[in-house]
């Protein structure tokens, strides 16, 4: 049996630059994904992004860095490392994006279910990312995909 691949992209319509920048700046990427980041994408360095509404974190650890080409860390580095990869390619002045997820974890049906789970939760980042950077629209799917999940009282 093959690993199971999580995969997204998205044409989002604004420069390779300025939505390369979105991804590795946490000041712009929790406009549209986590609450918060504690630094800025970096070869070999750790950060820790946090979901506010949902009480977690995650820690990851950046690999590769390629300016406006690609991005690859180790995801969730201290419970159950996997890889995420985010590539950017030009089309016409516009950025096409893609990510995918791989190495997970467990039994072969755990495996096929967290990628399902990626697959659909990157393909909201990417929407919006897109949303935001052509909009300046916060479309709140992050925060409302898990309504019954948010920490009480929490209002972000």
């Amino acid at each position: 049996m093959t690993a199971p691949v999580a995969s997204a992209g998205m044409l989002i319509r604004r420069p390779v630059p300025e939505v390369f920048e979105a991804f590795v700046d946490p000041a712009v990427t929790s406009r549209f994904w986590f609450t918060d980041g504690s630094g800025r994408l970096e070869p070999g360095v750790r950060v820790r992004w946090n979901w506010a509404m949902y009480g977690v974190g995650t820690e990851v650890v950046v690999k590769v860095i390629e300016p406006n080409r690609r991005v690859l860390i180790d995801w969730d580095v201290d419970s159950e490392p996997n890889e995420v990869e985010w590539r950017f390619e030009a089309r016409g002045g516009d950025a096409w994006v893609t990510v995918e997820n791989r190495g997970f974890g467990g039994a072969p049906e755990e495996q096929t279910a967290r990628a399902l789970d990626s697959t659909g939760g990157f393909t909201l980042v990417l929407a919006g990312a897109k949303i935001w950077l052509e909009h300046g629209i916060d479309p709140r799917f992050v925060v409302d995909r898990h309504p019954d999940a948010r920490v009480k009282g929490w209002d972000g």
